[in-house]
């Protein structure tokens, strides 16, 4: 028989996971403790590196089901979301998520579902990519410095660049203007 497992994130420790195992038992799944993994960690750290995860792993065999309540509990990144759905499914475990009606994520329609929502992220991000590089353009064409400013002003920029030149170390230097070595680098390069 089936054992039910559910896997409940949150990102800060301000966020309470208790809203995820009620949402999750209202759909009408029992989950003992003993099957129930709780975590606060970022959505960006990918599932493999999450240590509860990692136990949750741990714990399943094929034939077994785990419940998350959305896709994002996995992960942020859609590549990791279905690394990870695949990955447990070449284990034999299925994998259900209450936001798009609990289908199984490695069932055809789950399959379909992840491909389209892939496909979505994706396009976000090619556009967020191409809106950052737009600005990043029209801010250049205007005249506008990008970056962080420096730490050390034109003047300092210049004798650092004519004590370098007199052989002084990155290191002193680093120590004197009370910066780093890249940013004494970073001086040198502006030349």
């Amino acid at each position: 028989m089936a054992r039910t497992f559910a896997y409940c994130r949150v990102s800060s420790t301000e966020q309470n996971p208790d809203n995820q195992r009620r949402e999750i038992e209202a759909a009408g799944f029992a989950i003992e403790e003993q099957r129930l993994i709780s975590e606060t960690v970022s959505g960006s750290v990918s599932a493999s590196q999450r240590k509860g995860f990692a136990r949750l792993i741990d714990k399943l065999e094929s034939g077994d089901v785990l419940v998350v309540t959305k896709l994002d509990r996995l992960g942020r990144s859609a590549i990791d979301v279905r690394a990870t759905v695949e990955g447990l499914e070449s284990t034999g475990v299925r994998v259900h998520c209450l936001a798009l009606g609990g289908v199984d994520l490695t069932s055809a329609a789950g399959k379909m579902t992840m491909s389209v929502i892939a496909a979505v992220a994706e396009f976000e991000r090619d556009l967020l990519v191409e809106r950052t590089q737009s600005g990043l353009a029209r801010a250049k064409a205007e005249g506008k410095i990008l970056g962080r400013p420096s730490k050390l002003n034109a003047f300092e920029q210049a004798a650092i660049r004519d004590r370098r030149a007199e052989g002084l170390s990155l290191g002193t230097l680093a120590k004197q203007y009370r910066v780093s070595r890249a940013a004494i680098q970073r001086a040198e390069k502006r030349a």
